[in-house]
């Protein structure tokens, strides 16, 4: 077909240039939602991940106090006055020990505030007294893939 005209050169037609781009923007569409998925599905790992070693330390904190460790007050129960009691420490005979090396980053909030609980507070109270830790969970509003909501992991 260009044999016959010096000038022509052989290149992509205009319905071919709309037909890749059209593909294209398909295939891009669907990778798009399993991205967000995937972000998604790893952010409520953390989360979990977060929840369970606070909730360890705090029960490792209690185990401590339970065997003689060192004293607290009495309307504590054992259990910590706050995180960041965890994170400084308590002495047991002279020696410095920590329950939690930092307090995490909320990845659904992404700040450092947790919501808290004391053995008095309801399972789902949103209020806590400020006399202990026993519980700790994240204050975003946001719902999971399972359903849930975050705050009630």
């Amino acid at each position: 077909m260009c044999k016959s005209v010096p000038t022509c050169s052989p290149g992509l037609s205009l319905i071919e240039l709309i037909i890749t781009v059209t593909i294209l923007s398909i295939l891009a569409g669907m990778a798009l939602p399993v991205a967000r998925f995937t972000v998604r599905r790893q952010k409520e790992k953390e989360l979990r991940s977060d929840l369970e070693r606070m909730r360890r330390a705090i029960d490792k904190y209690k185990e401590a106090c339970d065997r003689g460790g060192f004293l607290v007050k009495r309307d504590t129960y054992g259990y910590p006055d706050s995180l960041e009691q965890l994170v400084e420490g308590v002495d047991v005979a002279g020696t410095k020990v920590k329950f939690l090396r930092e307090i995490p980053v909320d990845p659904m909030t992404g700040t450092r505030d947790w919501g808290l609980r004391s053995m008095q507070d309801e399972n789902d109270s949103t209020s806590w007294d400020g006399v202990s830790v026993w519980n700790v969970y994240s204050k975003s509003g946001g719902t999971a893939l399972d359903g849930t909501k975050y705050a009630t992991w």
